[in-house]
C-alpha cells in the first residue's frame, strides 16, 4: 500500500523545468529562488497514508475473518439439516424397534406348565423398562430443569437490570459445572457397560447375530436329496446329472473362496477401532448423495470427529470400506447366483429324470428294441452334455466379466493413488513433447518448402525451355508466311500486269468511233422498253417465295468466320492453338438469351 501510495510524490516535468534547474544548479545551492524542502509537511503525510494503509489491512482482516465466519456458520448449518433430517429417522427406527420387541413379548406363548422363562423374560422386560426411567429422570431431567432455569434467568436479565449478585451467578456457575461433571461420569459408565456388554456378546459367539455379517459361507446342497433319491432307469444318466451338480458346488464354491480370502486379507473395521469405524459408517450414512455437495460435508463432519486423522486417512479409510462392501455384495451375488443355478438345474434334471422314465416305461410296454434304447439314452446325454456346455460357457463369461471388473476396480485404485505423484511428470513428458513436436513440425515445414521450392523451379525451367522453343516455332512461322505472302504478292502484281496488258489489247480490238446522234441518246434504250413492255413475264421469273437468312457479306463480316479461314489458309485449323484462339474470339452482337444454348463442346 505504502509503495502504490509513492507514485502520487513523482512529479511530472518538462523541458522547460529541466533548463530551471541546471540555472539553479550552475548559480550555486545557495540562491535565493532555491526553496528548502518541508520535510515535516512530508512526514506528516507519509504518516497519514500509512495509518490508512493500516486501516485498509484492519478491514482486510476483518473481511477475511467475517467471511470464514460466514463459511463457518453455513457449514454448520448444513450439518444442522442433516441431523434435523436424521432424527425423525432414527426416532422413527427407534420406535419401530420398541414395538417389535413388544410384538414379540406378547406373541411368545409358554410351550407347556412347566416352561416359565417367557413370564421371566416378561419381568425382566419391565425391570428394564422402569430402570430406564429411573435413568432418564435422574440423567435428562436434570439437564431439561437446568436450561429451563437458565432460559427464564436470561430473559429476567434482557428485560431488567442487573440486580443479583455475584455470589447468585457464582452458585449458578458451580450448579452447571456440576451437571457437567455428572453427565461425564455418566457418559463414562455408559460407554464401560458398552464394551463389556460387547465383549460378553462376543464371548457368547452372537456377533454374528448383533452385525448381520456375511461373511460365511453359505452352503448349499451338493446334490439334492430329488436327484439321489430319484429311481433311474439309466445309472450313466444319474452319473452325469451329479456330476453336473458336482462341478457346479466346485466351480462356485472356488469362487466363494477366492472372494472370502479377499474379504479375510483385510480387517473387519479397515484398521480403525469398532467404535470408530461405527462412527465413520453412521456418518457417512447420514450424509446421501441427494444432498447438495455432500462429499466436501461428511469430510468436513468427519475431519471435525476424528481431529487425530488426516484427510489423506480418512480418505484410504472410505476406499477401504468401499472395497469391503463391494467384495461383500460380490459374494452375496455369487452365492444368489449359484442358488439360482442350482434351482435351475434341479429343475432341468427332474424333468431329464422324468423324461427318463416315461422313455423306460414306453420301452417296457412296447417292447421296443435295444438300439431304439441306446438312440434314446445317447439322444438324453447329448442334451445334457450341450447344456453343461452352455452353463460352463456362462460360468466361464461370468467368472471374466467378475475379474475385468475386479482388475478395473484395482486399476482404478491405483490409478487414484498413483495420480498425485505422476502429474508433475506428466506435464514435463507434455511440455518436452510439445516442444519436439514443434521442432518436428519446422524440420517438416522447411523440409516441404524446399521441395516445393526446387519442383516448382524445376517446373519454371521447362515451362521457360517451352516457352523458347514455342517463341522459335512462332518466328519460325511467321518468317515463311512472311516469304509465302512476299511471293502471293509477287504473284499477283505479275497477274495483274498481265491482265492489264490483255485487257489494253483488248481495248484496242474492240475500240469503235461512233458518230453523234443526241436524239438516240435521249430516247429509251431497247432493255427499258422490253422489261415495261414484258412485266408479266418478269414476275413469272421471280422466286416464289422470299429467303430470310444471312447474306454473304454478314457471315463474312464475322470475325470468327474470317479467323478460321486464316487458319484453315494456313494449315493450323486443327491444332490446340486454333482452338484456344477460337474459344476466346467473341461475335460481333452477343446473342440473345432465348438463343444461347447450354450444350458444352
Amino acid at each position: 500500500m505504502s509503495g502504490g501510495n509513492l507514485h502520487k510524490f513523482v512529479t511530472n516535468y518538462t523541458a522547460e523545468d529541466v533548463e530551471k534547474l541546471t540555472l539553479r544548479m550552475k548559480n550555486g545551492l545557495g540562491s535565493s529562488k532555491y526553496k528548502p524542502a518541508e520535510y515535516k509537511r512530508l512526514q506528516a503525510i507519509l504518516d497519514a497514508k500509512r495509518l490508512e494503509s493500516d486501516l485498509i489491512g484492519k478491514q482486510v482482516q476483518k473481511t477475511c475473518c467475517a467471511a470464514k465466519a460466514t463459511k463457518e456458520s453455513s457449514t454448520l448449518r448444513q450439518h444442522r439439516q442433516v441431523w434435523s433430517r436424521e432424527c425423525p429417522r432414527l426416532q422413527k427406527a427407534e420406535e419401530k424397534a420398541e414395538d417389535d420387541v413388544r410384538d414379540f413379548l406378547e406373541q411368545i406363548r409358554p410351550n407347556g406348565r412347566t416352561d416359565t422363562s417367557i413370564f421371566s423374560l416378561q419381568d425382566y422386560g419391565l425391570v428394564l423398562e422402569k430402570e430406564r426411567e429411573a435413568f432418564r429422570v435422574a440423567t435428562v431431567e436434570p439437564v431439561h430443569q437446568l436450561k429451563d432455569d437458565l432460559c427464564f434467568r436470561l430473559g429476567e436479565v434482557q428485560h431488567q437490570q442487573l440486580t443479583a449478585h455475584q455470589s447468585d451467578w457464582e452458585q449458578v456457575i458451580q450448579q452447571i459445572n456440576f451437571v457437567k461433571d455428572q453427565q461425564d461420569n455418566i457418559n463414562a459408565n455408559l460407554q464401560a457397560d458398552y464394551l463389556a456388554l460387547e465383549k460378553e456378546i462376543i464371548g457368547l459367539g452372537l456377533e454374528k447375530y448383533r452385525t448381520g455379517s456375511s461373511d460365511n459361507l453359505v452352503i448349499v446342497e451338493t446334490v439334492p436329496e430329488e436327484v439321489l433319491d430319484s429311481a433311474c432307469p439309466y445309472p450313466e444318466l444319474k452319473d452325469s446329472l451329479i456330476q453336473a451338480f458336482h462341478s457346479l458346488s466346485q466351480r462356485y464354491q472356488s469362487r466363494l473362496q477366492s472372494l472370502q480370502d479377499q474379504l479375510h486379507r483385510t480387517n473387519r473395521f479397515c484398521g480403525w477401532c469398532a467404535d470408530d469405524h461405527e462412527r465413520f459408517q453412521f456418518t457417512l450414512s447420514q450424509y446421501t448423495h441427494d444432498i447438495p455437495n455432500h462429499r466436501a460435508l461428511y469430510m468436513d463432519m468427519l475431519q471435525r470427529l476424528f481431529p487425530g486423522k488426516s484427510r489423506q486417512e480418512l480418505m484410504e479409510h472410505e476406499r477401504a470400506g468401499d472395497w469391503q462392501r463391494f467384495t461383500q455384495a460380490q459374494l452375496k451375488a455369487v452365492t444368489q447366483q449359484w442358488q439360482r443355478d442350482q434351482e435351475e438345474l434341479l429343475a432341468k434334471a427332474l424333468v431329464t429324470l422324468q423324461e427318463a422314465r416315461h422313455a423306460h416305461q414306453e420301452e417296457l410296454e412296447l417292447h421296443r428294441d435295444r438300439q431304439h434304447q441306446q438312440d434314446i439314452c445317447s439322444h438324453l446325454r447329448e442334451k445334457l452334455r450341450q447344456w453343461r456346455a452352455q452353463q460352463e460357457e456362462v460360468a466361464k463369461l461370468e467368472a471374466v466379466i467378475a475379474a475385468r471388473q475386479q482388475e478395473e476396480e484395482e486399476a482404478r485404485l491405483k490409478r487414484e493413488q498413483e495420480k498425485e505423484s505422476a502429474i508433475r511428470a506428466q506435464q514435463r513428458e507434455k511440455v518436452r513433447q510439445f516442444y519436439l513436436k514443434q521442432k518436428k513440425r519446422m524440420e517438416l515445414l522447411e523440409q516441404r518448402d524446399q521441395e516445393r521450392l526446387a519442383y516448382l523451379r524445376s517446373v519454371m525451367e521447362e515451362q521457360a525451355r517451352r516457352d523458347k522453343e514455342r517463341v522459335q516455332f512462332r518466328a519460325d512461322m511467321l518468317q515463311r508466311r512472311r516469304e509465302e505472302r512476299a511471293a502471293q504478292e509477287l504473284e499477283r502484281q505479275r497477274e495483274e500486269e498481265e491482265k492489264q496488258h490483255r485487257l489494253e489489247v483488248l481495248r484496242h480490238q474492240i475500240g469503235v468511233v461512233a458518230e453523234a446522234d443526241p436524239e438516240r441518246m435521249m430516247a429509251d434504250t431497247e432493255a427499258w422498253r422490253s422489261r415495261h413492255l414484258n412485266v408479266k413475264e418478269l414476275e413469272l421469273q421471280q422466286p416464289l417465295y422470299s429467303i430470310n437468312t444471312y447474306t454473304d457479306t454478314q457471315i463474312v463480316a464475322d470475325p470468327r468466320v474470317r479467323v478460321e479461314q486464316a487458319l484453315r489458309d494456313a494449315g493450323l485449323h486443327h491444332s490446340q492453338y486454333a482452338k484456344e484462339v477460337l474459344s476466346v474470339i467473341k461475335p460481333l452482337k452477343p446473342p440473345r438469351r432465348d438463343a444461347a444454348s447450354t450444350l458444352k463442346f
